[in-house]
């Protein structure tokens, strides 16, 4: 071999066995997908980390994201960060990203265009403080969707329902044959129910009205006041002893038929997945509950927190850019049940429950805020509190509910 070549031979042998032999940077992610749903999803996202070199500690905290958010809060502002957290879209991160907490990643979406490609343009927005960047949307979730298990009403000789008016009107034969007609979960899932229900019945307009601009006399008004009447009547139909802990066993209940429906966010088609079951087959998907489909802008964002280690800086861009890459959206949404962010991704194998989804995406061009990008997480939490009470205290009217809302979207600080 001639000189040359074997200097070129041994520059490539050197080349390889550097590439071969460069040491992952490992990357605590922390997040609260404990579901099965969830699990299979975030399988995606730490399988592309660690195909991108780098390796996805898996950083899970069970519970809900008001039990994890908290602790993700509290070990940034101690000094002992994770290497990436999930956070869903709103303020809640705000202050912690003015204090210089989180990578800026400003010049990443510059780069890739994120303002061009992602949609809508709230969830960046959500990520964008003071004109910077400083977390990467993965997602969009809506949480306006009734999923119900059609076996059970065809082996009563009913039609499955289209809407939430057709549920209420079978929930006596349900409740006869000794299925719950409405299976709900407490805390945070009680005020989605209601959340869902009052732009069902009141529309999205009104909704954003009181949510967002605080409109008071709307919210103490008359057609408030029809809206509360009829989450009266959706109480009605609901076990208060059968209420779950966690979103994920009341969606169980519809998948086992112990229950008809459940009112709940479209990860809830995760686990409808999992049990191999098929939308329009064994179970529908209703989006804004049959009457008025909407979608709103939740979903799911990754920070990553300030490290003084220039390799985990390295590895933290790469995973953010990652993560928003088409081939991870496709894989992680497929199991997640929610909508990618980008639309110019390959959806060939979505089922019909991301299709409908979609469809009302690609018509809408400014879905709904989610409440969390309209109110502050002490208001959240106090109408989430008034909500469980309700539906747990059947002796609370529904016209004195209404009151003690108006009252807390009164002495809400604007955002």
């Amino acid at each position: 071999m001639g000189l040359k070549k074997f200097a070129a031979a041994l520059a490539l042998s050197a080349s390889l066995f550097a590439m071969g032999s460069a040491k992952a940077t490992d990357i605590e992610v922390t997040h609260w997908w404990t579901s099965g749903g969830e699990a299979a999803a975030v399988a995606e996202f730490a399988k592309a980390v660690d195909a991108s070199g780098d390796h996805w500690v898996d950083g899970a905290i069970s519970g809900s994201g008001d039990v994890a958010r908290p602790i993700m809060m509290s070990r940034i502002l101690g000094g002992n960060p994770m290497g990436a957290t999930q956070f869903n879209p709103g303020h809640d991160a705000d202050e912690m990203a003015r204090a210089g907490l989180f990578l800026d990643l400003t010049d990443l979406a510059a780069k890739e265009k994120w303002a061009e490609i992602l949609r809508p343009k709230s969830q960046l927005a959500s990520c964008t403080i003071d004109g910077k960047v400083y977390c990467v949307p993965v997602n969009l979730h809506s949480a306006q969707w009734m999923w119900t298990n059609r076996k059970v009403f065809t082996d009563l000789g009913l039609e499955p329902p289209k809407n939430i008016n057709d549920l209420l009107a079978a929930a006596p034969k349900l409740k006869e044959k000794g299925i719950q007609p409405l299976a709900l979960a407490q805390g945070w899932a009680v005020t989605l129910l209601v959340n869902d229900l009052i732009i069902a019945f009141a529309g999205t307009d009104n909704y954003v009205k009181v949510m967002k601009d605080r409109d008071v006399a709307l919210a103490s008004g008359p057609v408030y006041t029809d809206v509360f009447k009829k989450i009266g009547e959706v109480r009605a139909i609901v076990d208060s002893k059968a209420i779950t802990k966690q979103w994920n066993e009341a969606a169980a209940l519809v998948i086992q038929g112990k229950a008809a429906a459940n009112i709940m966010g479209d990860w809830a088609g995760g686990e409808f997945q999992v049990a191999k079951m098929t939308p329009g087959k064994d179970y529908d998907c209703l989006p804004g509950l049959g009457l008025a489909p909407a979608l709103d802008t939740g979903g799911d964002v990754f920070y990553f927190p300030k490290s003084k280690n220039a390799d985990l800086e390295k590895a933290q861009l790469k995973m953010a850019s990652t993560l928003v890459n088409p081939t991870t959206q496709v894989a992680f949404n497929l199991k997640k049940g929610s909508l990618p962010i980008r639309p110019d991704v390959d959806l060939a194998a979505a089922n019909d429950c991301m299709k409908k989804g979609l469809e009302i995406l690609d018509h809408n061009p400014n879905p709904v805020p989610s409440n969390r990008q309209m109110l502050d997480g002490e208001s959240i939490t106090a109408i989430g509190d008034l909500l469980t009470d309700f539906f747990s205290k059947p002796e609370m009217k529904p016209e004195d509910v209404q009151a003690k809302f108006a009252e807390i979207i009164k002495n809400a600080p604007k955002m």
